[in-house]
């Protein structure tokens, strides 16, 4: 191709273009993107892990308040306007940037092509990790003392123990694979906001594939850090003056334990999501557009 002179580049129009990012091109920007992650200063790394376990739980609570007194409506109704108003989490982790554990598991693009290192790759799954369980957690614990669960005469809190109760209820295969399914539509999310030019861009692209996750009822770990210690926590401290008002007790929620929220449903999600983010999504579009380039 002939070098454009600076002589053209005066006198010659500029061309400028909004096709689309294409896929090859996605690529190369996720890789870059794994490389300035796995590289990111670790205080930094852990405070804005912070802020996207905090992020994810305000989109748990946006779900949590519309289901509350959801059961008049058609399931699959109910099911999509809960996943819908579940996309302000990731969009807030997109938009104002946050370290979020389970898209940073599209850092094996990176990884694969040998940008980063084992050792950094896992550095920051574990940091960005132990940060989003401290913001999730902490949320939970805040939004416990608003006693927000209290509103709609109870229909709140009803709903964040019937959905703790849920996840708490699951077996170890059925946990692991919805975490596969999750994870694989996040990272997915994840990897399209590498084709947008604008945060309306970003946004549009978030909602569909978060919406289909949250909607089918797939198991994301960092969100079931809030979900389900909000249940917890519920169980644990609400008031008498609430259970009378749910027409419940504790003891008719025997699943939602401090043991099946770590072994029985965080332990199996958390390595669903590993598989489904890292393997379904970043290696394979490792495998079709960088490792071309290195052929």
């Amino acid at each position: 191709m002939k070098k454009q002179s600076r002589e053209d580049s005066v006198d010659s129009p500029q061309i400028i273009t909004f096709d689309a990012i294409m896929p090859p091109v996605m690529a190369v920007r996720a890789e870059a993107s794994g490389v300035t992650r796995a590289s990111m200063g670790l205080t930094t790394l852990l405070a804005l892990s912070v802020l996207a376990g905090a992020f994810v739980s305000f989109g748990a609570i946006f779900a949590t308040t519309l289901s509350a007194g959801s059961a008049e409506l058609p399931y699959g109704v109910a099911r999509l306007l809960f996943g819908l108003v579940f996309t302000a989490g990731l969009i807030m982790v997109v938009i104002a940037g946050a370290e979020l554990f389970t898209g940073n598991n599209l850092l094996v693009m990176a990884w694969a092509g040998g940008k980063v290192t084992t050792g950094a790759v896992l550095l920051n799954w574990a940091l960005s990790f132990v940060g989003n369980f401290v913001g999730a957690i902490a949320t939970a614990g805040l939004m416990f003392y608003t006693t927000q669960y209290t509103f709609g005469g109870g229909s709140v809190g009803l709903a964040a123990l019937n959905i703790a109760s849920a996840k708490t209820s699951l077996a170890f295969i059925p946990a692991l694979t919805l975490g596969i399914m999750c994870n694989a539509l996040v990272c997915v999310a994840v990897w399209m906001c590498f084709s947008a030019r604008t945060n309306i861009d970003r946004v549009v692209t978030v909602i569909p594939p978060i919406a289909a996750f949250a909607a089918a009822g797939f198991e994301h770990s960092i969100a079931n850090i809030y979900f389900i210690p909000m249940g917890l926590f519920i169980k644990a401290g609400a008031p008498d003056s609430f259970w009378r008002a749910i027409g419940k007790t504790a003891a008719d929620f025997p699943q939602l334990t401090w043991n099946n929220f770590f072994v029985g449903n965080l332990v199996p999600v958390t390595v669903g999501n590993i598989i489904g983010g890292s393997i379904m999504v970043g290696a394979v579009y490792w495998f079709v557009y960088l490792r071309k380039e290195r052929a």
